[in-house]
């Protein structure tokens, strides 16, 4: 952090929210921004796993919408930092500083899991036979 002139000179506008990806690509360097979207993807192919698990229209539906919602904000902000879109104050999910960006990312989270779940017990309920 000692050798991060961006950051600590103060010519980043936001850096605790909207340019946090540009401070941990700074800090931590290549490994580190790659550490970070590899994380998001590992979260996007999970969304997607949930996606074509899901048995109902409503449970897909909303899937759906979670993982456009964070893969949006993903590239966006990640866009926005590195400098090819413009700067929209769109929040990195789950790093940005923020109480209420956190609260939707963690509910969202908290959906797929309760809709993956339910996919797993629905595909547990259909594998049993009931013998009379």
């Amino acid at each position: 952090m000692a050798h991060a002139t961006q950051t600590n000179l103060n010519f980043l506008p936001e850096n605790q929210t909207d340019f946090i990806f540009s401070v941990v690509g700074e800090t931590y360097g290549f490994a580190g921004a790659a550490l970070v979207l590899s994380l998001y993807a590992l979260l996007i192919w999970r969304a997607l796993r949930i996606l074509t698990m899901s048995k109902n229209l409503y449970g897909t539906l909303i899937v759906g919408g979670i993982l456009a919602m964070i893969m949006f904000q993903v590239f966006v902000n990640v866009g926005m930092t590195i400098g090819i879109m413009p700067i929209t104050g769109v929040p990195l999910p789950l790093m940005s500083y923020g109480g209420s960006s956190v609260l939707v990312t963690f509910i969202s989270i908290g959906l797929l899991q309760s809709i993956h779940v339910q996919a797993r017990l629905t595909a547990a309920g259909k594998g049993r036979a009931l013998v009379s």
